[in-house]
């Protein structure tokens, strides 16, 4: 036998690159079959998380706009609110006032009324002391003439106070 550096045969030589062949042939079949697909998927993952951190960047700022619209719209309430409460104060006192005018109103109705009813009451009472006088003077005026006049003389005697007095006395 023949000696050789390291025991390199031609054979082992031979079975070496058949060998470092079928393993290339292999990786390159396990490339194409297993480490392309999942290189896909490795991909396919990145963009689709890649997508989700972009979609969850917009939720969140539309979530911020709409809390800001919220809270704009909460400012808009109070102001609307404060707005309401300042237009029912302002009618409660127009009503007020419009009570208070009506009130003042009837109370002055009222005054009127009874002034009214008191200058009537005053007129009655002297119609009746001028009834009440006028028939007590014409009692004593019938005595004093029962006893020195006649009664042609007595009722010419009327006749002439009663024009003297007028109609207007009587009806006042």
């Amino acid at each position: 036998m023949d000696s050789y550096l390291f025991d390199l045969t031609p054979q082992l030589l031979h079975d070496a690159v058949l060998s470092m062949i079928a393993v290339f042939t292999l990786f390159l079949v396990a490339s194409h079959f297993l480490f392309n697909p999942v290189r896909d998927m490795l991909k396919k993952r990145r963009e689709k998380i890649k997508s989700e951190l972009s979609d969850a960047k917009q939720s969140r700022d539309e979530a911020l706009s709409l809390k800001e619209t919220y809270e704009e719209k909460l400012k808009g309430i109070e102001k609307e609110a404060e707005e309401i409460l300042s237009a029912a104060r302002k009618k409660a006192l127009a009503n007020e006032a419009k009570i208070i005018a009506q009130a003042k109103e009837e109370a002055a109705r009222i005054r009127e009324r009874a002034v009214t009813e008191a200058e009537l009451e005053k007129k009655k009472a002297a119609d009746d002391v001028k009834r009440e006088m006028v028939s007590i003077a014409s009692i004593m005026a019938g005595k004093v003439v029962a006893a020195s006049i006649d009664t042609a003389v007595q009722d010419s005697l009327i006749e002439e106070t009663l024009k003297e007095i007028g109609d207007t006395t009587w009806l006042s």
